[in-house]
């Protein structure tokens, strides 16, 4: 094939705990075909690698063929853009660093990139979400853990070795609860997932009062959440407190960063003013004071899927091209 041939298309994937989702994107953000698998079907990576190239030339091939194809974005969990790997993540079923950028080039023969999750959406939210034409801002990833991405100047600032933004697991409490990253009072332990669940334990624990919590064995974010708009004053103490630990975290990364706007994303996202409300009167207080009241809190209003494996899309435009088919 003539070398000189702009090619107009990316795949782009997103790998989730759940699901993986991979879809073809044209040059102007078009989804023109999108698929998606469990993840946790492949618990082993060679087994995941080779799922994953078998479906992504399937869907190529009947979209316009190889030879439309750029390149490939990944967008996964505690993956470093650096290296292209899944670096030591404490929540995917793969353990260790997983070379994923350069398993999947040589399965596919074509350009990968590989970044975290927190990464991806930012790319996403600048190009086409609550960023768009925001030169400094903070994406903050609420789910399963607590991630982050800064841009700065227009660009992701990633750090010397590509680690910089991870807010989840800066010390909010020094005699805190023991993080899954070995160290203790991170962050993540009160504001992601399991953390928010066992701050509703623990308060169910210290009083009496009647809450639609207690009849739910298998306690959710979501179902607290659904509790709190019925009026139950616990499940709304337990954002309460979730949101003050939250606001804290994010005043310190604030008063360095300086940021235009935080932009929040993930399942924890969507309890809304029951978080957020409680978060930014904490973030209110514990702030500089120079940039009090000047610093956006925003909800993604993406659709979560649509906009990860479209920020992945962005990711592969940025790679450099290669091929083993020219």
């Amino acid at each position: 094939m003539n070398g000189s041939v702009v090619k107009k298309r990316v795949v782009g994937v997103d790998i989730s705990l759940d699901a993986t989702t991979y879809a073809v994107v044209d040059v102007r953000g078009n989804i023109l075909a999108e698929e998606s698998f469990p993840t946790e079907d492949y618990p082993e990576i060679n087994s995941f690698i080779s799922a994953l190239s078998e479906r992504i030339v399937e869907i190529v091939e009947a979209n316009g063929g190889y030879e439309s194809i750029r390149s490939v974005g990944i967008s996964a969990s505690s993956a470093n853009f650096m290296l292209g790997s899944i670096m030591n993540s404490p929540n995917m079923p793969w353990k260790g660093e997983i070379p994923l950028a350069a398993l999947l080039r040589d399965r596919l023969g074509l350009a990968v990139a590989v970044a975290n999750n927190s990464h991806v959406v930012a790319l996403g939210e600048q190009a086409f979400g609550s960023a768009h034409g925001m030169r400094d801002f903070i994406v903050v990833t609420l789910g399963t853990g607590v991630g982050s991405c800064i841009f700065s100047e227009g660009n992701v600032n990633l750090g010397y070795n590509g680690y910089a933004g991870e807010i989840g697991h800066t010390c909010v409490n020094i005699n805190g609860r023991k993080c899954g990253c070995g160290n203790v009072g991170c962050l993540e332990t009160y504001t992601a997932a399991k953390g928010i669940v066992q701050t509703a334990r623990e308060l169910m624990a210290e009083t009496d009062e009647p809450s639609l919590m207690r009849q739910e064995e298998h306690l959710s974010p979501k179902f607290i959440t659904q509790c709190c708009e019925q009026g139950d004053k616990l499940a709304i103490e337990v954002y309460r407190r979730t949101g003050e630990i939250l606001g804290l975290g994010l005043a310190n990364y604030a008063s360095l960063l300086n940021p235009e706007a935080i932009i929040f994303t993930g399942g924890i996202s969507k309890a809304g003013k029951w978080l957020l409300e409680p978060a930014k009167a904490s973030f209110d207080e514990h702030v500089f004071h120079n940039i009090q009241g000047k610093v956006l809190f925003l909800v993604s209003e993406l659709d979560d899927r649509e906009r990860d494996v479209l920020g992945a899309s962005v990711l592969a435009w940025q790679v450099k091209e290669y091929s083993l088919f020219k």
